[in-house]
């Protein structure tokens, strides 16, 4: 490979399928997503991928780089592939559509499963008085800027071991709408996350956490689902 190239190998086809090998010039603050881009218009026109901002807001063009989900729009390839060699995948733990595209719709399904927002208030009335500084604001606070990008539902061990699990994107969803006072029915939120395949299935290995790409804690919602659990069996089922 000659130098100020880099070697970059990117999955062409659906869950069957192989690697092309391309060569690519290295650039200053290249981008993985600027490599994929200069793939795809000098060496392969029908390379199917996804991106939509470029600036690290939207979350659409997730991938797996030399093995970890990322986004592809913020990660510099001198960061993550100091040698000149980059392995390029979709998002694990979904099925494959094509090349760096994957299926997303049972991570957008379990995400909505576990409950909408649905409160009791009306158009006449007033706007519902929520105490910033209460500590059920400060959990909602804490959880809610998740985008639905996928990299922790791809990161996580155990949904690629159980299909069931909802996953941490989902669970988080799940852990806002519990603490959120505007909701009607947060003991429905709850008990949807206890059944099986939900909170007490995660193993708290920490990788949604590690992995996300704005720095929430599906963990800690987890954990706080797990621990609203227990609080309401003490109490004989009462949330």
């Amino acid at each position: 490979m000659a130098e100020g190239t880099l070697e970059v190998r990117i999955w062409r086809g659906g869950d069957e399928g192989a690697f092309g090998a391309y060569a690519v010039p290295a650039r200053e603050n290249q981008t993985v997503l600027d490599v994929v881009t200069e793939v795809q218009r000098r060496f392969e026109p029908s390379l199917a991928y996804r991106f939509s901002c470029r600036v690290g807001v939207c979350g659409s063009c997730a991938m797996t780089i030399n093995g970890t989900p990322r986004w592809t729009c913020r990660t510099h390839v001198k960061r993550v592939a100091p040698e000149g060699r980059l392995t390029i995948e979709p998002l694990r733990n979904m099925k494959r559509v094509k090349d760096l595209a994957c299926d997303m719709d049972g991570f957008l399904g379990k995400w909505a499963s576990v409950g909408t927002f649905e409160g009791t208030a009306t158009r006449a009335d007033p706007p519902a008085a929520i105490d910033p500084a209460s500590p059920a604001r400060r959990e909602v606070d804490a959880a809610i800027q998740c985008i639905n990008c996928a990299v922790c539902h791809a990161a996580c061990d155990v949904v690629a071991w159980d299909p069931h699990y909802l996953g941490p994107a989902a669970l988080n969803r799940a852990w806002t709408l519990y603490n959120d006072a505007r909701v009607a029915d947060r003991r429905a939120v709850l008990d949807g996350a206890l059944q099986p395949g939900g909170c007490h299935t995660c193993h708290s290995h920490g990788a949604c956490t590690e992995h996300c790409p704005v720095g929430l804690s599906p963990t800690a919602s987890i954990a706080g689902l797990k621990r609203a659990g227990l609080v309401s069996l003490l109490k004989g089922g009462r949330s």
